[in-house]
C-alpha cells in the first residue's frame, strides 16, 4: 500500500511542477521575454537543487522521509501561488527558483526510499511504479497547463496547478504512517564526503548516464514551448505534444521489466541515449503538429528509460545507509545539466536560431552514447 500512496503523491506533485514549466515559459513570452530570459528562468529551476541535492539526501537519511517531503510539497504550492498574487516577470524568477528547490526536497527523498519498500526483490518494480507516476504527471501537468492557459488565462493556470499539491500535503500532514515502511534503509555507520560516491566507478558511470538523459529531457521541456510558440502553435497544441512525450515515457516504463530480462540496465541506458539523439536531430525539420508529436513520442521512448534504470542501479550500488545521499548526488549531476543546458542553448537559439540547438544537443547525446557503450563493455569498471 505504501508504494501506491507514494506514487499518488509523486503524480500530483509532479503534475503541478511539470505544468509550471509550460506556464512559466509561455507567461514569460507573453510578458515580452526573449529566448535567453526563458533559459535563465529554466536554469533557476536547477540552481539550488544542483547545490543542495546531496544535503537533502543526507537530511532524508538522517531524519526520515516525512519532513523533507512535506517541505517540498508545501514549497511547490507556495511557488505556484506567487505569480497570481504578484504578477510580473520578476516574480517568475523567484517562483522558478522556489519551484526547483522545493520539488527536489520531495523528489530526492522519494528516489532514496522507494527501493526499500517490500524488500530488495521489489526494487525494480517500485522504481518502475514511481517512474510511471512521474510519466503520468508529465502527461497531466503540461496538458492541464496548456488548455487552462487557452481557456482561463495564465494566472488562473497557476492556481489550478497549485491545487494538485493539496492531497499530498494532507497525506503527509495527517496520514504519514505509511512512510515508516519506506524508511527501512536509514543510515548507519561513518559518514564521508559525497565525492567518495563519485569515486566508485559503477556509480560514476550511472551518474554520467543519468546526466546525459536528463539533459535531453530538460532541453525538450524547456525549448519545445519556445520553438512551438515561434512556429505559431497554440498553448493547447504545445501542451498536447508535451503530453504525447510523457505518454511515451509511460509506455516504455511499462515495458521496462521485460527489457531488463533481456538486457542489462547499462545497455538499456546506452540504447536510450542513441534513440534520444536521433529524435532530437529530427525536430528542426518539421513544423507540422502531428509530425512533432510523433518525434516527441520517439524521444519519450528514449529518455523514459533513464530515470527508473538509473534510480534502480543507484539504489543497488550505493553503500548501505547512503542511498538517499547517492540519489542526491545523481540529482546534483542532473541539475548541473539543467542549469547549463538552458543557458547555453538559450544563448545559441537567440544568436543562431533553432537548428543549431537541436543538432548540437543530438551530437552531444551521440558522444554520450559512445562513452556509455565503452563504459558498459565487458571487463570495464
Amino acid at each position: 500500500m505504501a508504494i501506491y500512496l507514494i506514487v499518488l503523491m509523486c503524480t500530483l506533485n509532479h503534475a503541478g511542477f511539470g505544468g509550471s514549466r509550460v506556464a512559466v515559459s509561455l507567461y514569460a513570452l507573453e510578458l515580452g521575454a526573449n529566448q535567453f530570459t526563458i533559459g535563465v528562468l529554466m536554469a533557476l529551476y536547477a540552481l539550488c537543487p544542483m547545490l543542495l541535492a546531496v544535503y537533502i539526501g543526507k537530511l532524508a537519511d538522517r531524519v526520515g522521509p516525512r519532513l523533507p517531503m512535506l517541505l517540498g510539497t508545501t514549497g511547490v504550492a507556495v511557488a505556484l501561488l506567487l505569480p497570481p498574487l504578484v504578477p510580473g516577470l520578476a516574480t517568475l524568477y523567484l517562483s522558478a527558483l522556489l519551484l526547483g528547490t522545493s520539488f527536489h526536497f520531495f523528489f530526492v527523498t522519494v528516489t532514496g526510499i522507494a527501493g526499500g519498500i517490500g524488500g530488495g526483490e521489489n526494487r525494480a518494480r517500485n522504481y518502475a511504479l514511481v517512474s510511471l507516476g512521474f510519466s503520468g504527471a508529465g502527461f497531466l501537468g503540461p496538458m492541464a497547463a496548456g488548455f487552462s492557459i487557452d481557456h482561463l488565462g495564465y494566472l488562473p493556470t497557476f492556481l489550478l496547478l497549485a491545487s494538485f499539491t493539496v492531497a499530498p500535503m494532507l497525506l503527509l500532514w495527517f496520514r504519514s504512517g505509511f512512510l515508516s515502511e519506506a524508511a527501512k534503509h536509514e543510515s548507519e555507520g561513518e559518514k564521508r564526503s559525497a565525492f567518495d560516491l563519485w569515486r566508485i566507478p559503477v556509480l560514476r558511470n550511472t551518474f554520467i548516464a543519468s546526466g546525459f538523459i536528463s539533459s535531453a529531457w530538460d532541453l525538450f521541456q524547456f525549448y519545445f514551448p519556445v520553438y512551438g510558440h515561434s512556429i505559431g502553435l497554440s498553448a493547447s497544441v504545445i501542451g498536447t505534444v508535451l503530453g504525447v512525450f510523457a505518454l511515451a515515457t509511460f509506455v516504455i516504463r511499462i515495458a521496462l521489466p521485460h527489457l531488463v530480462r533481456r538486457s542489462s540496465e547499462a545497455e538499456i541506458l546506452t540504447y536510450a541515449i542513441f534513440v534520444a539523439a536521433f529524435a532530437f536531430a529530427l525536430f528542426p525539420f518539421f513544423q507540422n503538429a502531428y509530425a512533432l508529436a510523433a518525434i516527441a513520442f520517439l524521444l519519450g521512448l528514449g529518455v523514459g528509460c533513464g530515470q527508473p534504470m538509473s534510480m534502480s542501479l543507484i539504489y543497488s550500488l550505493a553503500p548501505r545507509g547512503r542511498v538517499a545521499e547517492s540519489a542526491g548526488l545523481r540529482v546534483t549531476v542532473n541539475n548541473f545539466t539543467h542549469l547549463v543546458i538552458p543557458l547555453v542553448f538559450g544563448s545559441v537559439g537567440t544568436a543562431f536560431g533553432y537548428m543549431p540547438v537541436f543538432v548540437s544537443n543530438s551530437a552531444m547525446l551521440v558522444a554520450g552514447g559512445f562513452l556509455m557503450r565503452r563504459n558498459s563493455a565487458p571487463g570495464r569498471d
